[in-house]
């Protein structure tokens, strides 16, 4: 299960527009002609990359009205960093533990 959702989670971010979106999402809830403002793209376009970041559980939206507000959903984002994490702390233990062999080689020298 937490595979598949981070699968969907790398993918969501994969695209620089949603990557952009969920930076601007940090920052606090936003609608979703603000989420667009900025953006280089009609609004339907927006409103698939939120799509595809509701989906992968990254994004929250409510609708009110006629306004859709989104949010960011930390959980997920908490997954995503949590594995990203693990894999940094193995590759530096991997290269300490090759800086001591290196280390160790030169003296023998």
């Amino acid at each position: 299960m937490m595979n598949n959702q981070l699968d969907r989670a790398f993918n969501a971010l994969s695209d620089p527009t949603r990557r952009a979106i969920v930076e601007r999402l940090a920052g606090g809830p936003a609608t979703v002609s603000e989420l667009a403002a900025p953006l280089p793209m009609s609004l339907p376009a927006v409103m698939l990359h939120l799509k595809v970041l509701e989906e992968s559980g990254l994004v929250a939206s409510e609708k009110k009205g006629r306004v859709r507000t989104c949010r960011i959903e930390p959980v997920a984002l908490s997954l995503a960093e949590q594995w990203l994490n693990d894999r940094r702390r193995l590759w530096e233990s991997r290269v300490d533990r090759l800086g001591a062999f290196l280390e160790s080689e030169g003296e023998k020298e």
